[in-house]
């Protein structure tokens, strides 16, 4: 809902003591409605279903909730940003940063950085004496039920993230927590690696306050995903929120807090939303630049690559979709292989330099080989294959990735066995091993033997092999994985559970 909807009424309350925010779930009537106190006035919003007049406020039962106080630990292009924003939801806001200058800028209500709307609501945050800004952390901290760290996290020379402003943020959080009575909420919104909350920011939290993680403090980690330029825009309609909170004491406070501006949080681990984080960055580069990429070979030829890409981001089924962005295993059939080879080939006869594609069938062959290694790792006398054509409801074993990884095996002298109710003995399977024995000449000698490990008897297979080797998500092969004899092996390149399963014989290629 558009804050500038909500419509102020005359009924002044007092300017002292926390800010007590009453919450509608629902009226008598079933409408939702959400009543929020701001400084000196109650704010109404009100849902466009109905109107407050005809329905009055002697049919809403308000829940009353304490509005925790937060504060931002460094005050860059994050923190200021959530500092403003959170003050115009009526949070008060104390900042923190070494840089005196930062903290005057906040203090006058002028913005530190360039981004709009940012110094409007940063005026109007110090006008409602809801924004502080200060160089005393400890300070902030013991008036606050809440700590945000924003700070930077550059490149160290070996290419990491370098971590010195995270641990001595942290450092300083613990030795303010303990002269806390009170539970305290840390919430690391920086781009780190996977683990860094946990393993970096919660051990220095604890050796500097005395306290355990979960009882005297609370961690989570929150991503931001705001544009510069319109990060103002993006807070207050953000394209996802996600908590991961080590306890469901500190996921419900960060909860409430966005609370008013997404109703589809994601909760999820610490460890995947710290993730996800690197993880929309590093794919919103390969866009970058495989658009690039596109359009110096576009221009090599004479083509206006906008108006290739223009079509190309059209097709919201295959090619802006979640479709290919699982994990799994490499891809294979008559079309991708063939043409992603054409595309790096037409570059290099243009002297047009494309990385990027060229690396996607490098990249997509060590996908096969993490596949061997980790079979390999299992010491199998006898692997069956669940599946042999590039993908499930086909009958093409063109350029399949499976069959790379049967000749890898078959090399290492293990045997092998197959079963694929897509494949029927006949002229059309005859005339497949015939092109793969043409046109992948190091598949010869395995596909010479087809007719030896191929085999239409599901349960013999896996009643005797030792290792399951599983290329399509489908329901035959899920009960034949559950009724397998004990010991056996399975490693699934395809993903055949939404939650995979307790099982020390069960491995997934990705997860």
């Amino acid at each position: 809902m558009p804050f500038d909807t909500y419509s102020a009424l005359s009924r002044p309350l007092a300017a002292s003591g926390p800010v007590r925010v009453p919450i509608v779930k629902r009226d008598r009537r079933g409408i939702t409605r959400v009543w929020r106190f701001g400084v000196g006035y109650m704010e109404l919003a009100v849902s466009e279903a109905a109107d407050f007049g005809r329905i009055g406020p002697d049919a809403l039962q308000p829940e009353f909730v304490a509005r925790p106080a937060i504060s931002v630990i460094g005050l860059g292009y994050v923190g200021a940003v959530s500092m403003a924003c959170l003050s115009h939801l009526g949070f008060e806001m104390v900042g923190v940063d070494v840089d005196p200058t930062k903290v005057e800028a906040i203090q006058a209500g002028k913005s530190p950085i360039v981004e709009r709307d940012l110094e409007r609501l940063l005026g109007q945050g110090r006008r409602n004496h809801l924004i502080s800004a200060t160089t005393n952390l400890p300070a902030a901290v013991l008036t606050t039920e809440v700590t945000f760290i924003s700070v930077g996290t550059p490149t160290a020379e070996d290419g990491s993230a370098d971590l010195t402003y995270v641990r001595q943020a942290a450092r300083a959080i613990g030795r303010a927590i303990a002269m806390k009575v009170g539970f305290h909420v840390v919430v690391l919104r920086c781009s780190v690696p996977p683990g860094t909350t946990l393993e970096v920011v919660a051990p220095e939290i604890e050796a500097a306050s005395g306290k355990r993680l979960g009882e005297g403090f609370g961690l989570c980690f929150n991503p931001e995903f705001l544009r510069e330029g319109v990060a103002v825009a993006d807070f207050f309609e953000p394209p996802k929120t996600v908590v991961g909170a080590n306890d469901p004491k500190s996921e419900a406070i960060v909860s409430e807090i966005y609370g008013a501006i997404d109703d589809n949080i994601i909760f999820t681990s610490i460890a995947a939303a710290e993730m996800v984080k690197y993880v929309d960055n590093v794919w919103h580069a390969t866009k970058v630049t495989f658009a690039n990429e596109i359009g110096r070979l576009c221009k090599s030829l004479g083509i206006d690559s906008h108006e290739v890409m223009n079509i190309f981001v059209r097709d919201t089924k295959l090619n802006l979709s979640p479709y290919y962005l699982k994990p799994g295993f490499a891809y294979g059939g008559s079309c991708l292989p063939k043409e992603v080879r054409a595309v790096a080939h037409l570059a290099a006869e243009r002297e047009v330099e494309v990385p990027l594609i060229a690396s996607l069938a490098r990249s997509n062959r060590e996908q096969v080989r993490e596949a061997h290694r980790r079979i390999r790792a299992l010491s199998p006398e006898r692997v069956g294959f669940l599946g042999l054509t590039f993908k499930p409801g086909t009958d093409d074993i063109r350029e399949s990735p499976t069959l790379e990884l049967m000749a890898m095996l078959e090399a290492d002298g293990i045997a092998l066995e197959a079963y694929d109710p897509n494949l029927r003995p006949g002229p059309n399977l005859d005339s497949q091993i015939a092109y793969v024995r043409h046109a992948a000449p190091h598949l010869e000698r395995l596909m010479a033997r087809a007719g030896e490990f191929m085999t239409d008897d599901l349960e013999a297979l896996v009643q005797s092999c030792d290792c399951l080797v599983v290329s399509h998500a489908t329901d035959a092969f899920r009960k034949a994985v559950a009724g397998r004899p004990a010991g056996v092996h399975v490693l699934d390149l395809a993903r055949l559970y939404d939650v995979p399963p307790e099982d020390a014989h069960y491995d997934g290629i990705a997860w």
